[in-house]
């Protein structure tokens, strides 16, 4: 195993520069890097469904060996602030300089996958055919798997890297997410002179919030209100407020269940004001399960076992394009690679981690 190569590798993909929507530079580098090892590549369209400036980009590879297409996936995608990343390695571990994010969320897991395929061909590993997916908008909502043309799979299950959760542990279960926009109604008045003749949505939305079952509902469901905006003046009755909420739960039914609660404590206290309320739900995506007994979750443990790993199963809370591709007919997990403190600017990934799983691809293939 070459380390300097493998983490100069990461060190180049997190420089350059792909925030959500803008990740063509670093998909035109991976599609270089890929074509240079025997991949060929193909970029879908999805990326117009939401005004990225590039798609999904999938890319295949033919393998010696009569066997199920090995697939493999990780997003393109970081957040803000992404741009000008300066990794900075100290004692083993890659930190950037404190302005931005490392962008480790899941710059690694592509290191990772691209590393351990490179060492397959390399060594002359027989091996089945590889088929990867490097998808766009991952953390703008899913929305580059949520669009991808699923002509250019032929993959029936596979493995996603990227999980902050340690090497070996499995992913096989993630919640369901729907967010809440709602605007609650009220009646402008002068808050002075007369504002008895007024309605104060605030006082709506908070008569609404006092009712509702929110943050940790169950071990399996979790629900918040993140975004509130509303009000122009301190001398007027707040006429109207606009709120986002979200609820995410690992069992769909109890996500119907707590966003129908929510609702009616709305609709009930806006009555009780007689005013209104507009309350427009959408379903981000579904949840996942993915049994223990399953081929893939099998293959996974098998490969982390040989490099020393007891592999275990676990959920997380968070969603991710497992929950998509679940949704879309295949069967995949996530896995942890390590990623810490992500979405920050104190996000750090350990050398070790990074080490760990590109053997760890590379003993997947070899075995498969």
């Amino acid at each position: 195993m070459n380390q300097e190569r493998i983490v100069n590798r990461f060190l180049n993909y997190v420089k350059i520069n792909s925030e959500t929507k803008n990740e063509k530079e670093f998909a035109l580098y991976l599609q270089n890097e890929l074509e240079e090892m025997g991949f060929t590549t193909e970029f879908d369209e999805a990326g117009d469904a939401f005004g990225g400036n590039c798609g999904n980009l999938v890319a295949k590879l033919k393998g010696s060996l009569n066997k199920e297409t090995m697939f493999f996936s990780a997003h393109m995608d970081t957040v803000t602030p992404g741009n000008d990343i300066k990794p900075i390695i100290k004692d083993g571990v890659i930190y950037s300089d404190g302005t931005t994010i490392l962008g480790g969320d899941d710059k690694a897991g592509i290191a990772a996958i691209v590393e351990g395929i490179q060492m397959i061909l390399e060594e002359n590993i027989p091996h089945g055919d590889i088929e990867l997916l490097f998808s766009v908008a991952e953390e703008g909502g899913l929305k580059g798997s949520g669009n991808l043309n699923m002509d250019l799979v032929s993959a029936k299950e596979g493995f996603i890297l990227d999980s902050s959760k340690l090497p070996g542990e499995i992913i096989t279960n993630g919640p369901a997410q729907a967010k809440l926009q709602i605007k609650v109604h009220g009646k402008a008045a002068h808050a002075g002179v007369c504002p008895e003749n007024g309605i104060s949505a605030i006082q709506v939305l908070s008569r609404a919030v006092d009712r509702m079952d929110l943050l940790r509902i169950d071990d399996e469901t979790t629900a918040n209100i993140g975004i509130v905006s509303g009000g122009t003046a301190t001398n007027i009755v707040m006429p109207e407020i606009d709120v986002t909420a979200e609820v995410r739960s690992l069992d769909n039914t109890k996500l119907r269940k707590q966003m129908d609660h929510m609702i009616e404590c709305l609709e009930i206290a806006a009555k009780e004001f007689h005013t209104t309320v507009d309350i427009k739900e959408d379903i981000l995506y579904g949840s996942f399960n993915v049994s223990d007994d399953a081929n893939v979750v099998k293959k996974a443990k098998k490969a982390f076992e040989a490099i020393g790993i007891n592999a275990t199963t676990t959920f997380t809370g968070g969603g991710s394009d497992a929950n998509i591709l679940n949704g879309r007919g295949l069967e995949i997990i996530n896995l942890g690679i390590g990623e810490k403190q992500a979405h920050t600017l104190k996000e750090h990934y350990y050398i070790k981690d990074l080490l760990t799983m590109v053997s760890f691809v590379k003993t997947l293939i070899k075995q498969h």
